[in-house]
């Protein structure tokens, strides 16, 4: 195994985190990785489970790539059904993007399909493109380390967390959805619309709501939208039967070793389908340095909140003394939690519930930490050439989520040219919050109900009910790039459009 700092090393399960990092000698063998979209089984809270996963060369899930390494893998389906895997976070060539025949089909049983590119740095992940496979755990980390990385007295800990039912998938999804059967649902076409194959709109230039011209640094302090009386935000609309961090409930968390007077930089990747989580340090004082794989002015504190397909990295320092140390993932607004718990040699480990006394709060309910974070990386400053608005709507009953008052088959795409600098403004009407994540780019985040700041770097932006958040983003290659809420059953349900970009 590499060593990953040059203090200590990464310690943690054969389960999971030692075989995560795949054994240099296996990449001396060729620089070509490997991947394997397969099942596996997982102990989960005594009972076993049947789950899928991306499986590398060492029988771990997911990939950690050197600083410098290409992407270059090899992906075999080994599943009986259709699937794609889409690279969250990274930015590759539109056909290798993994979203099912926007523009390669999914692979079909014991295909293989070759990926090569550069990697962006960071904590990033992967994960399948169709709904219920997502559900059903076809996910894994992709870390892409730097130099300063390899650099730094640190050690690293992936903290991968998921929400699971024992209940299939496909069943789970039916009746969030309202319907009574969920046949073809593995197949779910998140490709070429509903009505048929789609043309790149010519006279529509701005997809959504026109903002051209419209004075935003005068729209300050507006805030957010009141919600109407008598609306509460609806936080989960599933009660699911475990929460996972590392394919682990707190029944038998993982217990990573760490050095007494050590620095750890925790690297969190919510993979749930609709959860949001609290990250809490607990007796370490965190900082966080990084969302979605790009780095952040340090923000201080022991509390962050961290949504659908959001990454965080952490930093913290454990006393010299030792001790054992919780890393905790809350579930927001309800009493269930998950973890791993950094531990120094020789400390007792005591066994901590799954369930809390309380409920905790919400962290959708409010932008603070969002307008609180500032990118050490900014985008550079230019104007945009085009301000355009997406209206997020939908309700419990019926089940239906809509950008712009459409579903996926009928959207209206959002259009750019190449180079061309864009902000898109996320107005969300709806009483539940939507983790907007955008295909093929990074954007910044630029406003927080109407406030201009110069905010974090991201892929993922978490919308709260009646808020407004605005991105300004650099079109990339003239492709079609999806744009989706990262809540899977909202996505299943039509909340998804493009960003078509034309040269």
């Amino acid at each position: 195994m590499p060593t990953l700092s040059r203090r200590g090393f990464l310690a943690a399960s054969a389960a999971m985190t030692a075989s995560l990092y795949l054994p240099a000698r296996a990449r001396a063998a060729s620089d070509v990785l490997s991947l394997r979209a397969t099942t596996r089984v997982l102990d989960i809270g005594g009972r076993a489970a049947t789950v899928k996963g991306a499986v590398n060369a060492a029988g771990g899930i997911g990939l950690v790539l050197d600083p410098g390494q290409r992407f270059r893998v090899d992906l075999t389906n080994e599943l009986d059904a259709k699937t794609i895997i889409h690279w969250h976070g990274q930015i590759p060539p539109n056909a290798q993007d993994g979203v099912p025949d926007i523009p390669m089909p999914a692979l079909a049983p014991g295909e293989m399909r070759s990926y090569d590119f550069a990697p962006r740095p960071g904590t990033h992940w992967m994960h399948s493109h169709i709904a219920v496979q997502e559900m059903e755990l076809l996910a894994a980390p992709l870390i892409v380390r730097t130099a300063e990385d390899v650099a730094a007295d640190r050690q690293e800990v992936v903290m991968f967390l998921h929400d699971f039912s024992f209940r299939p998938a496909a069943e789970v999804l039916a009746e969030i959805l309202g319907a009574k059967v969920a046949e073809g649902m593995e197949g779910m076409n998140m490709g070429q619309p509903a009505t048929g194959a789609m043309s790149m709109p010519k006279a529509q230039e701005n997809g959504g709501m026109n903002m051209q011209g419209m004075d935003m640094g005068n729209m300050q302090g507006m805030g957010g939208m009141a919600a109407p009386a008598g609306m509460e935000m609806d936080l989960n609309d599933f009660n699911f039967d475990a929460y996972l961090a590392n394919d682990r409930t707190l029944d038998d968390p993982e217990v990573v070793a760490v050095d007494k007077g050590g620095r750890v930089l925790v690297r969190v990747i919510n993979a749930a389908a609709a959860t949001v989580f609290w990250i809490d340090t607990g007796t370490l004082p965190g900082r966080l340095v990084a969302v979605d794989g790009e780095p952040v002015q340090a923000l201080p504190g022991s509390r962050f909140g961290v949504a659908m397909g959001q990454r965080l990295d952490i930093e913290v320092d454990v006393p010299g003394a030792g001790g054992a140390f919780p890393i905790l993932a809350l579930r927001e607004g309800e009493r269930e939690r998950t973890g791993v718990i950094l531990a120094t040699p020789g400390a007792a480990v005591t066994r901590i519930a799954g369930l809390a006394d309380s409920e905790y709060p919400a962290f959708s309910g409010d932008l603070t930490q969002e307008a609180a974070l500032r990118a050490v990386v900014p985008l550079p400053e230019r104007v945009a050439v085009a301000q355009q608005m997406l209206m997020l709507n939908g309700a419990m009953m019926p089940y239906v989520w809509t950008i712009n008052g459409q579903i996926w088959g009928n959207h209206i795409p959002v259009t750019a040219k190449t180079g061309d600098r864009v902000e898109i403004t996320f107005q969300n009407m709806s009483m539940m919050p939507h983790p907007m994540h955008l295909h093929g780019h990074a954007f910044q985040v630029v406003g927080v109900n109407m406030q201009r700041i110069a905010g974090a770097v991201r892929d993922t932006v978490h919308v709260p009910p009646m808020a407004m958040v605005t991105v300004a983003v650099d079109a990339g290659e003239a492709a079609r790039w999806m744009l989706h809420c990262h809540h899977m059953p909202h996505l299943a349900s039509g909340m998804m459009t493009e960003f078509a970009v034309s040269a």
